[in-house]
């Protein structure tokens, strides 16, 4: 059916029957939606035939680019043979337990076991009741708090929302649930205080220790935040802040949940974010960069510390879903760490394009609406504003963002923006060149955006 429609047939009919995740229906009714049809490499086309270059690796997920036909083919492969089957009442499958082992392979030491998820969102979920879990099972059920950051992101669902700091998604459905608190994030750049960068970062850390202190710590379970924010706008740390949070939180003895739901796979140059940044978490949540986005799958990395509370107290966990495990979403993901290592596309960011990325990306501080050029590995945020002395934008948040986005497209490049932050997050094979038609392509959407509001 789609084959023979037209680009203008598929938009009427997307406006007349698809709601979409975090969008204006009105906007798409008015406007419609852009419609992609296909993708190779780190290159999109839409329904007329424009090519695009995908800055975002889809949606912070396609690490080994588009087309990649081993993961069609295993996906292929297992339907054929168990294309369904649950982990649920001691149940088991070979890529579930495969994709177990691999994942206890390449994250840090502590983790040996995952619990599996359909996403992001899911996996963050599940950090809520596992972590209560953990302590109630302890004998400590009034453990329950979990501190987390204002403008965090950790997915959408009920829980997830709440343990995000997104204002805007707390006001719809009465959101944070209760027992959820935050704190501030380590955004140095729009700081307006007298602290040096270091100084600010062990400033900000210090306010898990003073929340501890305030809700007491026989109440606090666990904080959670990513090792660099990524929906929040690409924020990345002062090099004092995690030494500092991870003092505080083996100090008061709570469970430190990293969220590498985005950091994961490589993104920062290295496996995980808090191999970056010399982390020893209790928990990870991942999604995303585990399938590069080919099939919808996440999990929980738990530490032995913790799992062995579970195994010991000889209770069943009360939790779980359908599709957790769901075999060829684990055959894709085996294959996607085979490629991943097979072809050492995580040491290439490090070592070679990554670097590239970076130094390319910090051109662009020059140009007159950029106030800070700043990202990590194959992550990249650009400030915008209009006046680089006072750091202000346009009167309205987020315009100044929305007017670059639209010209980004119109230029043929995928970058996102956050209020008036344009980040990108590309797929991380794209080679120097490619990185090279990027920079190229965001300088002419800032160019574009200063002839509308300089």
């Amino acid at each position: 059916m789609s084959a023979s429609l037209s680009a203008s047939e598929l938009k009427k009919l997307d406006a007349e029957h698809y709601l979409h995740p975090f969008s204006n229906y009105q906007e798409i009714k008015q406007k419609g939606s852009l419609v992609i049809k296909k993708a190779d490499g780190v290159w999109l086309w839409d329904a007329n035939g424009n090519q695009i270059l995908d800055g975002m690796a889809g949606l912070w997920c396609v690490n080994v680019g588009y087309g990649r036909r081993e993961l069609a083919d295993v996906a292929h492969a297992q339907m054929l043979e168990l294309p369904y089957y649950n982990s649920f009442f001691k149940t088991s499958h070979t890529p579930a337990i495969t994709l177990s082992k691999a994942l206890s392979e390449i994250t840090p030491p502590q983790f040996n076991h995952v619990f599996f998820t359909g996403s992001g969102s899911e996996s963050n979920d599940t950090i809520v009741r596992m972590v209560r879990q953990f302590w109630a099972l302890q004998g400590k059920p009034e453990k329950r708090t979990i501190i987390s950051r204002w403008n965090a992101y950790h997915g959408s669902t009920m829980a997830g929302a709440s343990l995000g700091g997104m204002k805007p998604m707390h006001q719809q459905g009465g959101l944070p649930i209760p027992e959820i608190e935050h704190i501030s994030q380590p955004f140095w750049y729009r700081y307006e205080g007298n602290l040096d960068e270091g100084e600010f970062g062990k400033s900000v850390a210090a306010e898990l220790e003073a929340k501890i202190n305030e809700l007491d710590v026989d109440k606090v379970a666990a904080f959670i935040a990513e090792p660099i924010q990524g929906a929040g706008g690409v924020i990345v740390p002062p090099e004092t802040y995690w030494p500092e949070i991870s003092r505080i939180c083996k100090e008061y003895g709570i469970c430190l949940i990293a969220d590498e739901v985005i950091c994961g796979f490589g993104r920062t140059g290295h496996w995980f974010g808090s191999d970056l940044y010399d982390l020893e978490p209790d928990f990870m949540p991942i999604a995303k960069g585990l399938s590069s986005g080919y099939l919808p799958i996440g999990g929980v990395m738990v530490s032995d510390r913790i799992a062995q509370v579970f195994v010991d107290s000889g209770s069943e966990f009360e939790h779980g879903y359908t599709y957790s495990g769901h075999p060829a979403a684990c055959a894709v993901a085996i294959e996607n760490i085979r490629i991943l290592r097979e072809e050492k596309i995580v040491e290439n960011v490090h070592d070679v394009t990554g670097p590239y990325l970076q130094s390319r990306w910090q051109e662009l501080a020059d140009h007159p609406l950029v106030g800070e050029a700043r990202g990590k590995g194959f992550f990249g945020a650009l400030e915008l504003v209009t006046d680089k002395a006072s750091k202000k934008a346009l009167e309205k948040p987020g315009a100044l963002g929305t007017i670059c986005r639209d010209h980004s497209i119109a230029s043929g490049l995928m970058m996102r923006s956050v209020g008036d932050s344009m980040i990108i997050s590309p797929p991380l094979v794209a080679t120097k060149s490619e990185i090279d038609e990027l920079i190229n392509r965001a300088s002419q959407a800032l160019n574009l955006t200063a002839k509308d509001v300089l």
